[in-house]
């Protein structure tokens, strides 16, 4: 899985719409050097999606990122302002 950029080909408008979040400040906090990566993300169903928490610039918030490759294309599925929970785990650098 590469991060920094995601395709949001599917569900860049969904997150504009639900929680303000742009595709762009999703993409910045992949491309954060400090993210955290929790793979898979502790609430996914299937286990096959990764959640990234990273600071976006433009933002000048944490951004929590869920993410699924298939067919070797990594698609941004969700993404919304971190829960205290995802800052939390941000701050102390966890990594599961």
């Amino acid at each position: 899985m590469v991060f920094g950029y995601a395709d949001w080909s599917h569900r860049g408008d969904y997150i504009v719409e639900k929680h303000g979040v742009t595709p762009r400040e999703a993409d910045e906090a992949l491309d954060d050097p400090e993210r955290v990566v929790i793979g898979p993300d502790y609430n996914s169903t299937s286990g096959r999606s990764v959640r990234i928490i990273g600071f976006s610039q433009t933002v000048g918030d944490l951004i929590t990122v869920i993410l699924l490759t298939e067919d070797n294309v990594t698609y941004g599925v969700n993404a919304w302002r971190s829960s205290a929970r995802d800052r939390r785990i941000y701050q102390e650098g966890e990594v599961r």
